[in-house]
């Protein structure tokens, strides 16, 4: 199986600082004390809040042994970000609530540990994968809080052995919240794929992803607009069930390009459900084509992999 195929078969706080001095006795309390800084103790105590703003904010590590790291988000559930990550050399699925590759991938079990104590990946059709869905039991629900999941996370993050990867595919959920942000400040990532479908209330929490990930600096790589048109398999007849040219329409608003479109076909939705990828099971389908146009497009906007 070529790259093409493996890479996209898994498819502040602002301080401010003042004090207030007692006033002596007799005095009036609204008495404040000033003095005039001097430009060594005025660079000091920009040093000190420089410092001080930066506590609380992780310094970012890479995953050891990979090279370069994608993310693919959305803002809203439901939209085919699972279906469109599940085509990967290296796939980390942290959406803790709702895992969906062991399914997509057909992998059950429990990751072995290495000699260094380290969960390894599980590997099918040539791709290490890695997911909540492999630590609990398939129908159990995750009932944890915040702190209980950001410590999943950290683990999902810097307890698996991956060996070597030239990519590695982040699964993000759905959303804008605190996994994102744990993940886009504790690793660095080389760029972020949004997916949406044309429907106004997908492309509505979509924006609002691409913007969180300019916020925290990660480089938006472009828009893939999945579900985008049904053609019927009788009369070929094409109806665009959920709206046309909605991310198109998003990604000019952004100042982004769209890497893509990804029809719905009945074979994608049956094929995730059983666990066989439509880029390995019917690797010759325009289906599949369209997720290698994608992934193509997808590293061809990565900046060069550091050294």
């Amino acid at each position: 199986m070529g790259t093409w195929q493996h890479l996209f078969l898994c498819g502040g706080l602002l301080l401010r600082g003042g004090g207030r001095i007692p006033a002596p006795l007799g005095r009036s309390r609204s008495l404040v004390c000033r003095r005039q800084l001097s430009g060594a103790d005025s660079e000091n105590l920009k040093q000190r809040r420089t410092q001080i703003m930066s506590r609380g904010l992780p310094k970012q590590k890479p995953i050891e042994g990979v090279k370069q790291v994608i993310v693919v988000a959305s803002g809203k559930g439901g939209v085919g970000k699972s279906t469109t990550a599940s085509k990967a050399i290296g796939l980390l699925d942290v959406d803790v609530y709702g895992p969906s590759i062991p399914k997509m991938m057909n992998l059950k079990g429990n990751p072995e540990l290495s000699q260094n104590n380290l969960m390894r990946p599980l590997f099918n059709y040539g791709i290490a994968c890695m997911s909540m869905g492999f630590l609990v039991e398939e129908t159990a629900p995750v009932v944890w809080r915040g702190l209980m999941v950001m410590s999943a996370i950290e683990k999902l993050l810097r307890q698996v052995d991956w060996g070597q990867l030239d990519y590695l595919v982040v699964d993000m959920p759905p959303g804008t919240g605190d996994v994102q942000l744990s993940v886009s400040q504790n690793i660095p990532i080389s760029g972020a794929v949004i997916v949406s479908t044309p429907q106004d209330i997908a492309l509505m929490d979509a924006h609002k992803g691409a913007e969180m990930f300019r916020k925290v600096h990660v480089p938006v790589l472009g828009l893939v607009q999945n579900m985008s048109v049904f053609q019927c398999p009788n009369c070929k007849h094409k109806t665009h069930i959920f709206g046309a040219d909605g991310a198109k329409k998003l990604a000019q608003t952004l100042d982004l390009d769209v890497l893509g479109e990804i029809p719905l076909y009945p074979s994608i939705r049956e094929t995730s459900d059983t666990g066989q990828p439509v880029v390995f099971s019917q690797p010759e389908s325009d289906e599949a084509k369209a997720y290698l146009r994608i992934a193509m497009e997808v590293v061809r906007r990565l900046p060069p992999p550091p050294e």
